[in-house]
């Protein structure tokens, strides 16, 4: 008989899926079997996460995601240190999923950190999917042992999703993150918009980098919307807390709105219960 999943630590799990955010109606109307890989995987991002924001010191943010890469070797070989470390390697999947992609996350926050720029729209795929989306395909590996691969358009689902968060959050901070000299837009759309790094800084954008910003919107938005196309009918279930993600982000994209006032979470509420309802369906 198996011992029963030993819970994640505070403050991991709250700061994992803060009440009211994206995470944590994705992860409240995930399905049962996937809820304890998520919640470790969430807190692992959240963790990382803030030694991204431009606000955490540098030298502290480097000296602390080299730990963590340290970390992710040590959980791959089954002895982690840290609480979440600990927690994932207790998962019953742990110990025959595939972990490298978590390792491939650490190096993107490892470069962002550093303020290596994304040189060409080319580039945004790879390093999107590594912040955000291969993270979702580890939790979905730790809670399954039926293949996230195995359906045609999984994959893409997942890989729209993460190119449109990583997008969402380039527009919502880059200004705070041009401010410490950092640019997480790709250099040559920059370029080509005749944008400069001033306009990056201004308290207020000027019409070129507006327009910029606003086909950066519209580019989320087509990709949220293909995330929640292509993910194929027979995952929809097991994945519904991408459709959740998917859904909540194209809300977001039309006004974000402050996670704390009433009327903006019960909508996010009323939208998340009812994409996962119908996802748990099986249905578009």
């Amino acid at each position: 008989m198996s011992l029963p999943q030993r819970p994640l630590e505070e403050p991991y799990r709250s700061r994992a899926v803060p009440p009211g955010t994206a995470r944590y109606w994705s992860w409240l109307f995930s399905a049962r079997e996937s809820r304890d890989s998520l919640l470790g995987v969430y807190a692992l991002l959240a963790e990382w996460r803030a030694l991204m924001d431009p606000g955490t010191e540098s030298g502290v943010a480097h000296l602390k995601i080299a730990w963590w890469r340290e970390e992710m070797d040590r959980l791959a070989a089954g002895s982690p240190l840290h609480p979440i470390g600990r927690y994932l390697a207790e998962l019953p999947r742990t110990r025959v999923a595939d972990l490298a992609p978590l390792s491939e996350t650490v190096e993107a926050a490892a470069r962002q950190i550093a303020g290596a720029p994304l040189e060409r729209g080319a580039d945004l795929e790879a390093h999107s999917g590594a912040l955000h989306a291969r993270p979702l395909i580890v939790a979905a590996r730790l809670a399954s042992d039926r293949s996230i691969e195995r359906q045609a358009g999984t994959l893409d689902s997942v890989a729209a999703l993460g190119a449109a968060q990583y997008l969402a959050d380039a527009i919502a901070d880059y200004r705070r993150e041009a401010r410490c000299g950092r640019v997480v837009f790709p250099v040559e759309e920059l370029l080509a918009a005749g944008i400069e790094d001033a306009d990056l800084t201004a308290a207020d954008p000027p019409p070129r980098l507006q327009s910029y910003l606003d086909e950066l919107r519209r580019r989320a938005a087509q990709l949220f919307a293909a995330a929640a196309d292509a993910l194929p009918r027979a995952d929809r279930p097991q994945l519904r807390h991408v459709l959740v993600l998917a859904a909540l982000g194209a809300k977001d994209l039309r006004g974000r709105a402050d996670s704390r006032e009433l009327n903006h979470r019960l909508r996010a509420l009323y939208l998340a219960w009812r994409t996962a309802r119908r996802a748990a369906r099986g249905e578009q």
